[in-house]
């Protein structure tokens, strides 16, 4: 009989799958793979910096039942907007299990807890939350590993996602000045940093919020940071 070759790991499988699945720019094929390794039932990625949004903006990717995701939604808002900064950065990539809500209707043979991890892009700090079937055995290690992996697969979409911003909507020029404004400079002040007149700049600074839809600059820092341009 021919030599089969040698066996891929469950993890050489994983980054096999998580490889098509991210040069598909695929998010919900990676969260996918990623349940699978880990052995839960349903995922939910989320951004946290939008969870004050009306609607379920944050949501990027999920495969949870749709009134479970609406339920969870004040949950979602509520528990982070209690943490402090420094709880949040301490969570990073650090199962968090909690209940949830008595009210809410979860899928048949699934338990009612479900772990979340706090997943760093950039600036934007992302919620993977996992759901598994009752009684599952869980594996700490196993789930920091996926929270690290989410956290790339999250990042190579971001970085696609910005290159496009990039390229085709804000100049260079446009970015550096939306750059400095998020940090508080003042027109003036930026005039100076970038060796330019304070009218050019403001020019620059015009031309953003046109091309953000957006009327103040408040409003523009609020879209560069959703858009991870900043």
């Amino acid at each position: 009989m021919a030599d089969p070759g040698p066996r891929l790991s469950s993890r050489d499988q994983l980054i096999r799958k998580l490889a098509i699945a991210s040069q598909a720019e695929h998010m919900s094929a990676s969260l996918a793979v990623l349940s699978d390794y880990v052995g839960a039932s349903h995922y939910f990625l989320a951004r946290y910096d939008l969870v004050q949004e009306h609607g379920l903006d944050f949501v990027v990717s999920s495969n949870w039942p749709f009134d479970l995701v609406r339920r969870l939604e004040s949950e979602i808002t509520a528990n982070y907007s209690r943490s402090t900064e420094l709880e949040k950065c301490l969570s990073v990539v650090q199962p968090k299990f909690d209940l949830l809500p008595d009210d809410a209707g979860v899928p048949p043979g699934i338990s009612r807890q479900y772990v979340s991890l706090t997943v760093s892009v950039g600036r934007t700090r992302f919620a993977l939350m996992l759901l598994f079937e009752e009684n599952f055995v869980l594996s700490p290690e196993l789930l920091r590993e996926v929270g690290l992996l989410a956290g790339y697969c999250v990042s190579l979409s971001t970085r696609k996602a910005q290159k496009s911003d990039r390229d085709f909507e804000l100049t260079e020029r446009e970015l550096e000045c939306l750059f400095w404004i998020a940090e508080g400079k003042t027109s003036d002040e930026i005039a100076t940093i970038l060796g330019i007149s304070k009218n050019t700049i403001n020019n620059y600074i015009t031309s953003v919020m046109r091309k953000t839809a957006t009327k103040t600059r408040s409003e523009a820092i609020a879209y560069a940071v959703r858009n991870n341009l900043v």
